[in-house]
């Protein structure tokens, strides 16, 4: 029997036409259908429309219904493949890969540049290594794009125009697509580490703060005055942060024991952060702050999110801060 692959259609620039006021998401998934099947021989392709959004407007509240979708919909069918608008498409593949961590199935999450409607757009053939890698019998959550597979939690956005959109940051491609067909790194892949039990609980009390020099330490009580219950900072370089003028150093602290929960990165896009190395970095660790060490911002902020909505106690909080849930970190010992 061929395998069930279940195409799940959210919109984004692959399923936009023409609209009064610029391009807008109005292709359905029965729409596509004749297209897909010509990049999906000897599979068998059902398709379902979850929303019709530009992925800008696509939110926490849409990754929890997505993957609950998703999780109902896995016992029925080999693989599944979500098409999302590109802008956020990182965000909603890091969050699935939390909400679904140990699915049995692979999840493919992938969009294109240009609508399908365009003849010379990148959708179908982004659509065919999707739906390839949807069948490919990989259980976990990932990112189809240009050829490439990037593993969900590690992919991002770093071109607007290229179709050679997305990158994965700080770990190995898990498959590409070259003329010895679409190869798969099994090595790269993260094991089940456990029984799937979708988590679709989170917490969108969080905010992102990029520094700059004489940023006020201000902001961060405004934060927690507001209700802000964690904060993703990004430092600068290995993930420093000013605390001789500006003590921002000395703000953290004083959310911290508040019960603020401040994950500290890099603005650095490669490498990751390592707050022992400067004394900047180890005031901060003194103070209570949680390492981000080589996550994406867009890891970093669902895994916040999530992490936020599974539990109040703060001891629990650090120790999920403490372990790599999804393949989305690597902890320096």
């Amino acid at each position: 029997m061929s395998k069930k692959i279940l195409i799940i259609n959210t919109g984004g620039t692959l399923s936009s036409v023409k609209g009064a006021n610029g391009l807008v998401p109005g292709i359905s998934g029965k729409d596509m259908m004749e297209e897909l099947k010509m990049v999906s021989k000897n599979l068998t392709l059902e398709t379902e429309d979850f929303c019709s959004l530009d992925s800008a407007n696509i939110g926490p509240e849409d990754w929890a219904g997505l993957a609950s979708c998703i999780a109902q919909r896995s016992h029925e069918y080999d693989g599944i493949v979500v098409i999302h608008g590109t802008d956020t498409l990182a965000y909603t593949s890091s969050m699935l890969s939390f909400m679904l961590q140990n699915i049995s199935i692979p999840v493919v999450v992938t969009g294109s540049q240009l609508s399908m409607a365009n003849p010379v757009a990148d959708a179908l053939e982004n659509c065919r290594c999707g739906i390839h890698m949807s069948a490919s019998g990989c259980p976990g959550v990932f990112v189809a794009f240009n050829r490439k597979v990037i593993l969900g939690c590690r992919a991002s956005k770093v071109r607007t125009m290229s179709f050679d959109a997305f990158e994965s940051i700080n770990y190995p491609y898990v498959g590409e697509i070259s003329s010895l067909g679409l190869q798969i790194f099994r090595e790269n892949l993260v094991e089940k580490r456990g029984i799937f039990r979708p988590q679709t609980a989170y917490s969108d009390k969080v905010a992102l703060l990029k520094l700059y020099p004489g940023i006020t330490p201000d902001v961060l009580e405004l934060l927690y005055e507001r209700g802000c219950r964690g904060v993703f900072i990004e430092g600068f370089g290995l993930g420093g942060m000013p605390f001789l003028k500006n003590d921002f150093i000395g703000a953290v602290g004083k959310v911290v024991e508040k019960g603020m929960l401040v994950l500290v990165g890099s603005q650095c896009r490669y490498e990751g952060s390592n707050l022992s190395v400067y004394e900047t970095g180890r005031l901060a660790l003194e103070k209570g702050v949680l390492q981000a060490y080589d996550m994406t911002a867009e890891a970093a902020m669902t895994k916040l999110m999530w992490v936020l909505g599974q539990t109040d106690d703060l001891r629990e909080m650090k120790e999920y801060f403490s372990v790599d849930i999804a393949g989305e970190v690597k902890i320096r010992s």
